[in-house]
């Protein structure tokens, strides 16, 4: 069985502003140069924009990500330059710092917190096992399409308190927002049509028109007293007595809809890939004794690293690895680069379902900005991981998988698979 690798990236001096720049996978190549030959480097940006400095090694992105003083979230998260009137019109709970965004969090954390998400664990077990039936029963299929892009999306719809029927829809307007810089998800390229017009909408796309009206609607019931999933957590008032106005509100949603499913899609399809790529990881699976899910589970994120980088802006000078960096700088944390750092994770080129104190970086641990919807993507990974297991004989790729054109959001967008139940 032909052998289809996670990257086919060999390009040690790929140009890592450019959105081209994962088109073959991640550029594990040039992010093994800069970790042993310069992990502070400077990039320029390929659009002329304002270039930036690149966070490449483990122990610096642990550093420097736990310093919200230093490194600011409040100018933006991506690599974009934005104006302060862009800023604001665009801004979520993300494009905070300390303790502004801590208040916010502590309103919706108890919704995704450990405890709580266990409580979910029927629900997704049953999706999942819905999904593989009708794949199985099909035989061959996009594993993109018929499970990881599924998935999230149905559990996305029961959290939030919408309507199942209005999931599908939802997650095509979230593409078009966290994906415009592919063509398959918009008509709007960022870097290839103006979109000038859109530039005060959240990733200056259309589409977040028809997720504003949409969230309107939300408010609205929620204003006259209805409860709906966790989405009235969101605009309890903050221990600091504030209260998330309407326009934020809509950007949350808009924020919500978008990274709440690509990026747990995104590490199933790496698993799936995974699995269909190398034999053994299933068999080591469906071992009558194996009971480290847990730790299969770290090890699949780790693998993936779906949310490749996020940007931070120095607040004041400061040196770092003989650097000097001026107030208003960009910083690339490249969470992805710590993910494959062979100091902090012995061997990070081979996959270990056994892997013991995984120190991986996929949810951005260290800082404040830990994703909150850890403990859900974990658990629909581990159920995939635990039902294919259950359920599936073999499973191999057919053909070449296709990847995201994103340098932020890092996956296999299609995934052609044959499965033999058992």
């Amino acid at each position: 069985m032909e052998t289809y690798p996670f990257s086919r990236s060999q390009d040690a001096f790929v140009d890592l502003s450019s959105q081209d720049a994962f088109n073959e996978g991640a550029p594990f190549a040039t992010f093994d140069r800069l970790r042993r030959e310069d992990p502070f480097a400077w990039t320029d940006m390929s659009d002329g924009g304002k270039g930036f400095w690149n966070v490449v090694r483990h122990a610096d992105l642990l550093e420097l990500n736990r310093q919200p003083d230093l490194l600011s979230s409040a100018s933006g998260i991506r690599m974009e330059d934005q104006s302060p009137e862009e800023y604001e019109a665009r801004k979520t709970f993300q494009e905070t710092d300390p303790p502004q965004h801590r208040a916010f969090r502590a309103l919706v954390s108890k919704a995704f917190s450990r405890s709580t998400v266990a409580g979910y664990e029927e629900a997704i077990r049953r999706i999942v096992t819905e999904l593989l039936d009708e794949a199985l029963e099909a035989g061959e299929f996009d594993a993109v399409d018929a499970i990881a892009r599924r998935l999230p999306m149905q559990m996305l719809a029961q959290i939030m308190g919408v309507p199942a029927d209005d999931a599908a829809w939802l997650v095509e307007k979230g593409d078009a927002l966290i994906s415009n810089s592919d063509p398959d998800y918009t008509d709007f390229v960022i870097d290839k049509v103006d979109t000038d017009e859109y530039r005060l909408l959240p990733f200056r796309s259309p589409a977040a028109v028809e997720l504003f009206d949409y969230a309107n609607d939300l408010l609205d019931r929620m204003d006259a007293g209805e409860q709906i999933g966790v989405l009235n957590l969101v605009r309890e008032e903050t221990s600091h007595g504030t209260r998330m106005p309407r326009d934020e509100f809509r950007n949350f949603f808009c924020l919500l809809v978008a990274a709440g499913n690509d990026t747990t899609r995104y590490s199933i399809a790496a698993t799936l890939h995974s699995l269909a790529n190398n034999p053994a990881l299933l068999a080591q699976l469906q071992q009558p004794d194996f009971a480290l899910w847990d730790e299969a589970t770290d090890e699949m994120i780790r693998w993936a690293s779906p949310t490749s980088h996020f940007r931070r802006t120095a607040t004041r000078d400061f040196d770092f690895h003989g650097k000097a960096v001026k107030a208003g700088d960009k910083v690339i944390m490249w969470f992805l680069s710590g993910n494959r750092d062979e100091t902090a994770i012995p061997d990070p080129y081979r996959l270990d379902l056994t892997r013991p104190r995984n120190p991986f970086l996929s949810f951005g641990q260290g800082g404040p900005h830990i994703c909150l919807g850890m403990w859900l993507a974990k658990l629909e990974v581990k159920i995939v991981l635990q039902e294919l297991a259950r359920r599936v004989k073999a499973i191999g790729q057919t053909a070449d998988h296709r990847y995201l054109r994103s340098n932020f959001i890092h996956g296999i967008k299609y995934l052609p698979v044959r499965v033999e139940r058992k």
